[in-house]
């Protein structure tokens, strides 16, 4: 992974909204980011996809649920980077983060992680 293809990947408004509240959430499906970022499920699926296709999120299913997290493999220099923009930056989710924090009905993850 390059630092190219990391910022490429990022230069995204909505891949970038998504890797920050994932990092700033540690994980979450795909109906919580639909809610935080008020856009379409097929939206940010084809987003989502691109992200796990680029090695920067891993993924896990658990009953109808689909959970995205930061690929457990990440380069040291990207989770620190990512760690760092979102401390810089919270405001820039306030929005998302609220949306979040609201919604009801969100899905329960089991106790354990796989």
């Amino acid at each position: 992974m390059t630092p190219t293809d990391v910022f490429k990947c990022l230069a995204d408004e909505t891949r970038a909204r998504l890797m920050l509240l994932i990092a700033r959430e540690n994980e979450l499906c795909v109906c919580e980011l639909t809610c935080a970022l008020g856009e379409s499920q097929p939206k940010v699926s084809r987003h989502l996809a691109q992200l796990r296709t680029s090695g920067l999120l891993a993924d896990r299913r658990q009953g109808q649920w689909v959970y995205y997290r930061l690929h457990p493999e990440l380069p040291n220099w990207v989770s620190q980077m990512l760690a760092d923009v979102l401390a810089a930056n919270t405001h820039w989710l306030d929005d998302d983060a609220r949306r979040l924090d609201t919604m009801g009905n969100r899905p329960q993850r089991q106790a354990a992680c796989c």
